[in-house]
């Protein structure tokens, strides 16, 4: 029943567009009531969050077998592009700097230097990054981040892969007939 879903990449999508906005009104609330402040990591994996639940929006609208593969396709590369930021901040929290420096913060980098000198210092992360503060089962947000943007990845290669064998057996089908 659950893999009928993957036939209609536009569900999908809707989906996981849904999904972004609910971990990113998670990640304000642990902002904005809890306290928690976000260091230049977070704050790359919420934009790339953005970007997802975005590129799924616009993939919503089109109903094409082109488009769905246009759009699983830049959200594979999307999350992928978010694990990594997010499995380069679990390996910091595992095995933090032995010189903990705080360093700037996101916005302070960007407009302190070019963009070519700002990216490789936010992803060296600070004593901000390598800090955990909120734990949910024994995982830090960094580690739930992963594992949501690895869900997405995955989510959106199962579709295509299914789209594609349900598109090679309606062909199939019409040779027949």
């Amino acid at each position: 029943m659950l893999f009928l879903i993957f036939n209609h990449p536009r569900r999908v999508w809707a989906l996981i567009c849904i999904a972004c906005i609910a971990l990113l009104s998670f990640g304000l609330y642990l902002q904005h009531v809890v306290g928690l402040e976000p260091c230049p990591m977070c704050i790359v994996q919420r934009y790339l969050m953005i970007l997802i639940a975005f590129f799924a929006l616009i993939g919503c609208a089109f109903a094409s077998a082109r488009a769905a593969v246009v759009t699983g396709v830049g959200l594979i590369l999307l999350s992928v592009a978010g694990a990594y930021v997010a499995a380069r901040q679990s390996w910091l929290q595992w095995y933090p700097p032995e010189v903990v420096t705080c360093g700037r913060d996101f916005y302070g980098m960007i407009e302190t230097f070019p963009l070519k000198r700002a990216i490789p210092m936010i992803f060296k992360g600070g004593g901000d990054c390598s800090q955990v503060d909120w734990t949910f089962l024994g995982g830090s947000i960094a580690n739930w981040s992963f594992v949501c943007f690895v869900g997405i990845a995955l989510v959106c290669a199962a579709t295509l892969v299914l789209q594609r064998r349900a598109q090679a057996q309606s062909a199939e089908l019409e040779l027949l007939d």
